[in-house]
């Protein structure tokens, strides 16, 4: 190999290496400002950005989980159990309910699969603000009202879930096998249970990362939703409540709330990263 070649590469790679720190510092730059912050007093937040720890998080941890005023009496833990009930069951009936439906589209044939693929396909285009009326009306009429069950069962309509798994069944999804497990007597639920999951587990894996972390930070849909019913507030309802009072904000018991918030997404995130990387490498040696 020619050696002003060979430099030429290193060069590359050093740029490349270079760019990809910067971009990682400044990805990781709001979470540690995150975490000082959360060690501050108010005042010291407010009088500008801090780059070392303080001394004051045991202090606002204290505050944060006595004062209950600013929260209708709910606690940081009951918060945090009611964002899990929401969540847990969300992610999973959107991830096995997505990846179902998108099976159907893209290994049985019928007359209106291409309409019901645009159905899916516009219903994407839809946005929340839009369809929560209807949402809402049919709470009422069902009595759900104040409930968590439609924070729940609404998310087996995922519709971004079933185009990206249909898109990855398209080039990471053989029909065939499908067709060798009918011919050796093998059920339609047990050929996608046991035969279809494991070879899509990897965008399964990412699509739960994006769906947990879409039910978990949904402020939105649970204000609406359980705006009678304080005591099923979630995180980030409760979060909220910290900062709905302009003249007794608390900026450490906030910053302290917000990360605390975080550490759950954190851990279903590397939880869930080593099925992403397995398919990955998995993908990477075939032929």
């Amino acid at each position: 190999m020619d050696k002003s070649y060979a430099k030429q590469i290193t060069r590359k790679k050093i740029i490349r290496h270079i760019v990809c720190i910067i971009l990682a510092l400044i990805s990781i730059f709001p979470f540690y400002v995150l975490i000082i912050n959360a060690t501050h007093t108010s005042g010291e937040i407010q009088s500008g950005i801090k780059m070392l720890p303080g001394s004051n998080f045991a202090t606002n941890y204290k505050n944060l989980i006595n004062d209950t005023s600013k929260t209708s009496g709910v606690t940081l833990w009951k918060a945090l159990f009611n964002s899990l009930i929401v969540t847990v069951p969300a992610t999973m009936l959107q991830i096995y309910f997505g990846t179902l439906t998108a099976y159907a589209v893209t290994v049985y044939e019928f007359k209106l699969k291409k309409f019901a693929w645009g159905f899916i396909y516009g219903i994407m285009m839809i946005p929340t603000q839009i369809s929560i009326v209807g949402l809402i009306k049919v709470c009422n009429l069902t009595n759900l009202y104040g409930t968590f069950w439609p924070l729940i069962l609404p998310a087996a309509a995922a519709p971004t879930t079933v185009y990206f798994m249909k898109q990855y069944m398209e080039t990471g999804f053989s029909v065939e096998i499908v067709e060798a497990a009918r011919i050796d007597g093998s059920g339609e639920f047990r050929t996608f249970n046991q035969i279809c999951l494991p070879l899509v587990k990897p965008a399964m894996a990412t699509q739960a990362i994006f769906g947990f972390v879409a039910s978990w930070n949904n402020l939105y849909t649970p204000s609406i939703i359980l705006a009678t019913e304080r005591q099923k507030m979630t995180m980030p309802m409760y979060v909220s409540s910290l900062r709905s009072n302009d003249k007794s904000r608390d900026f450490g018991v906030i910053y302290l709330g917000l990360l605390i918030t975080v550490i759950p997404i954190l851990v279903a995130y590397f939880f869930l990263s080593k099925y992403i990387i397995a398919g990955v490498a998995l993908g990477g040696v075939k032929e």
